[in-house]
């Protein structure tokens, strides 16, 4: 039985989510599961815009072979040869031999790699601002290399000015059969998913995704159809506005985050201690995490949410515990900047945990390392009074 949602008079959303998935990517932690999102438009020619992963591919052929409704397929638009939206594009072509894959010339060769059909007999090469007439209809193409595949592209319906971003606007979770975002409480229930997608997909490629915004602001655009998640019909500027501060890398809330790993709960300690005194100094809305039970794609994004970071370990087999390690190496693999960060080490013979993450953050960009900090032997004692004080008052102050 199919499951098709109509997003216009001739387009339709036939898509799946998959609520079993436990990490995108074999990566993300996914508790609420994933939507892959693809599109038919039914016009003098019929075009399916992307495919999906192929655990859903049964349901997929299902929704196609019901919208399509014994018409045979023209085109599919390949915005994004990554397996969970190209995966099944082989099963496409051997079902509708006929069809033309509208593609730019960086998909090729990934077309060949994944798949062992002629390619060049099929393809229909795009650059950038090309269109494609399919009747009423008419498609042009922007290429969005790095955002975040170098093939990657939007297309855009010069008509409903619709956009399908590809990657770009889509967010981890499951569609309960609300498809818009304004049939949800997107900003309670779905922003931190968005935003833990966007910063560990595509958060590297600030620069690139900036260029899109740039090309994107020439554009009429009424709707965005993304590849993953809610499609965006109202409120639009709100979620742009998003992507615009994630990508430029500025913090989204004046905010601090405490990021601390603790063995015996000693550093845990002086962590909950700072946490403490910041808050009798009047700072609201503190978030705290340990690196041991937290996946460090949440404790990224949060670190790219937040202004003012805390990061407190202890020293492990000469250099920083794992787990902080592992964090660390994410976000400068993710090019954290523009962030205020404070160090907190503990050690009980020999406190290297401190220095080591200090020249980690020195090799960032425009990151205020400041040079209040706490060293705990063992644990925390009175003589760690001063400096804990000292450096919740440094973070205050720089908060306002």
């Amino acid at each position: 039985m199919h499951c098709v949602k109509k997003v216009t008079d001739d387009l339709y959303w036939i898509g799946g989510s998959d609520r079993r998935l436990a990490l995108f990517e074999n990566v993300y932690p996914i508790p609420r599961g994933v939507s892959y999102n693809s599109y038919v438009l039914l016009d003098e020619k019929t075009v399916l815009l992307d495919t999906v992963d192929a655990s859903i591919s049964g349901l997929f052929f299902e929704n196609l072979e019901y919208v399509l409704d014994g018409r045979t397929l023209d085109y599919l638009i390949v915005n994004h040869m990554e397996p969970d939206h190209c995966a099944i594009i082989g099963d496409v072509v051997r079902r509708y031999p006929d069809v033309k894959l509208v593609c730019n010339a960086k998909t090729v060769p990934m077309l060949k790699q994944f798949f062992d059909f002629p390619v060049e007999d099929r393809t229909v090469i795009v650059k950038e601002m090309d269109t494609l007439c399919t009747g009423k209809h008419t498609f042009a193409f922007v290429m969005a290399p790095m955002v975040h595949w170098p093939e990657a592209m939007v297309s855009y319906d010069t008509v409903d000015k619709i956009l399908f971003s590809a990657d770009g606007f889509g967010t981890f979770g499951a569609i309960n059969g609300n498809l818009f975002a304004d049939e949800v409480n997107f900003e309670r229930d779905w922003l931190d998913d968005a935003r833990r997608y966007f910063i560990n997909i595509v958060g590297k490629y600030g620069v690139q995704v900036q260029n899109l915004l740039k090309k994107a602001a020439t554009l009429e655009i009424k709707m965005i159809c993304p590849l993953h998640g809610p499609i965006w019909r109202e409120n639009l500027g709100w979620f742009i506005e998003k992507y615009d501060t994630w990508s430029s890398y500025k913090p989204e809330d004046q905010a601090v985050m405490i990021a601390y790993a603790s063995i015996y709960g000693n550093t845990e300690n002086a962590a909950e201690i700072l946490a403490s005194k910041l808050a009798d100094k009047g700072v609201k809305n503190i978030a705290m995490y340990d690196v041991s039970v937290t996946d460090p794609s949440v404790i990224v994004s949060e670190s790219f949410r937040c202004s003012h970071l805390v990061f407190a370990a202890p020293s492990y087999n000469g250099g920083i515990f794992t787990k902080m390690e592992t964090v660390l190496s994410e976000l400068k693999a993710h090019s954290l900047q523009n962030r205020t960060v404070a160090i907190m080490e503990n050690g009980t013979w020999a406190p290297v945990a401190g220095k080591q993450m200090r020249e980690i953050f020195a090799g960032m960009k425009n990151i205020e390392l400041l040079e209040e900090g706490v060293t705990i032997r063992s644990a925390v004692k009175e003589a760690q009074e001063a400096s804990l004080e000292a450096l919740a008052e440094k973070i205050t102050s720089s908060l306002t």
